[in-house]
């Protein structure tokens, strides 16, 4: 069990601006101290986030704090310095070693969530998932999970060990879970965990052209180029003009809207400022009635594809 809202670490150290490490760690530290006290109890990150640096970072955020907390993290990619070419590598013996490296970044003996956050192509998932289950019986980790996998590739895993959740993007802009992975996980009692439930922060209305400076993840999303950023607006707009009815922000009805797909959906929005973590657990507390959900669900389908 875990709050109703998460909290999604990349952002700090990767992919979007410039990383709360070094004299900027105490920003990082109050923002996750923040989100303990406002009840969220689950915490995201991964080993190719840095890489490296996002465990090294979470892990000493929560130290003393592991009573209260689940800690997710990712395995899967071959660590490579940032900006190169991003590898997979499923292999038994690969997974079995990135857990050690996690375990030690992170400061805990037990991993809650463990993921495997793409799965190998050369590598038959059954391998990899045999893998994490050993994990599991040597007390290294407690739950299994999986990142962006398709329903035949979710059920072959959860053959070989229990599947605890499938983390997928799902946000307004995109839905492609709603059509056959959310509503397997609902139906095998497996959780979602929604990544990118804000748009990588588009759906909030904050975001400006400006903003995306170079080295920005965004940058390379064709969502966010040239005349597709500003052909979104419009889909913002839309939002902006129902969070305004509704007395909330657009960044809380886009989670609201996520949250309402399902009691086991999990979303994990990520920030660096304390200000914007209170409006998006505020969300938790956001109900949208039927003929608000479904004017949500009629807003047309973002120009540009999810990735390049």
């Amino acid at each position: 069990m875990v709050g109703e809202i998460g909290y999604g670490a990349m952002g700090l150290t990767h992919a979007y601006g410039e990383p709360l490490t070094g004299a900027r760690e105490g920003e990082a530290f109050a923002v996750i101290d923040r989100a303990i006290e406002l009840g969220v109890t689950l915490f995201d990150t991964a080993e190719i986030y840095g890489p490296l640096t996002n465990e090294i970072l979470l892990g000493r955020a929560l130290k003393g704090k592991r009573d209260r907390v689940r800690i997710a993290t990712k395995t899967g990619f071959v660590v490579l310095p940032q900006g190169s070419p991003m590898q997979r590598d499923g292999r038994p013996e690969s997974i079995r070693r990135a857990c050690e490296g996690s375990l030690q970044r992170l400061g805990i003996d037990t991993i809650d969530l463990y993921q495997l956050h793409r799965v190998d192509p050369n590598v038959p998932v059954e391998e990899s998932v045999g893998a994490m289950a050993d994990l599991v019986r040597a007390g290294k980790v407690r739950w299994i999970g999986l990142s962006e996998v398709d329903v035949a590739t979710l059920e072959r895993a959860h053959a070989i060990h229990p599947i605890a959740s499938v983390q997928s993007e799902l946000s307004l802009w995109t839905r492609d879970a709603l059509d056959d992975v959310l509503p397997r996980c609902a139906a095998l009692g497996i959780g979602f965990l929604a990544f990118s439930p804000l748009g990588r922060g588009f759906l909030t209305g904050k975001l400006a052209r400006e903003d995306i400076r170079p080295g920005d993840f965004r940058a390379t999303l064709p969502r966010f180029q040239a005349e597709n950023f500003d052909r979104n607006q419009a889909l913002v707009e839309a939002v902006q003009r129902i969070a305004q009815r509704v007395g909330a922000t657009s960044g809380q009805v886009a989670l609201a809207w996520v949250l309402a797909q399902g009691q086991h959906v999990v979303p994990i929005p990520g920030t660096k400022r304390v200000a914007y973590l209170e409006e998006n657990v505020g969300a938790a507390g956001l109900h949208l009635d039927a003929a608000t959900i479904e004017e949500l669900n009629a807003l047309h389908a973002p120009a540009g594809a999810r990735y390049p």
